[in-house]
């Protein structure tokens, strides 16, 4: 479609206990250069991540994540990764891990309007809603 753009992106996840790889989508991060467009969007389901772990550190947890809008915007609150350009940053935040925090290989699309697509994907890939993923049935 005319006047849409190319843009990536990672789902963010929080893996409690690694080696069970049992796995919240909590975040989106979105690139699209074409519109000079790097953000994240993170929310943490404490309940969820504690069912799967009562005993993980969610201060740390969210400590951890809040990082990666930092670095999304750039600067000093980015740290030294901040300094970087933002394609870079995106690289660097999409960088597999094996660790509590990890990103989900990287998705490629295309929109007019990148923070509407970013929002879009947080209702289809993290939001917990009865509509964001479809009809689910019990047996």
């Amino acid at each position: 479609m005319p006047g849409e753009l190319t843009y990536d992106y990672a789902v963010i996840r929080v893996v409690p206990r690694v080696e069970r790889g049992e796995q919240v989508n909590v975040g989106i991060i979105l690139s699209c250069p074409e519109a000079q467009f790097l953000d994240a969007r993170i929310e943490v389901d404490d309940a969820l991540l504690l069912a799967l772990d009562p005993g993980i550190d969610l201060a740390t947890v969210r400590q951890n994540l809040d990082v990666i809008p930092a670095v999304c915007r750039g600067g000093a609150d980015g740290g030294p990764i901040g300094s970087l350009d933002p394609r870079a940053r995106f690289r660097w935040l999409v960088s597999p891990r094996s660790t509590v925090i990890q990103p989900s290989p990287v998705h490629t699309g295309r929109t007019a309007d990148p923070a509407r697509c970013l929002e879009h994907l947080m209702a289809r890939m993290v939001r917990r809603t009865a509509d964001a993923g479809g009809t689910r049935r019990g047996r």
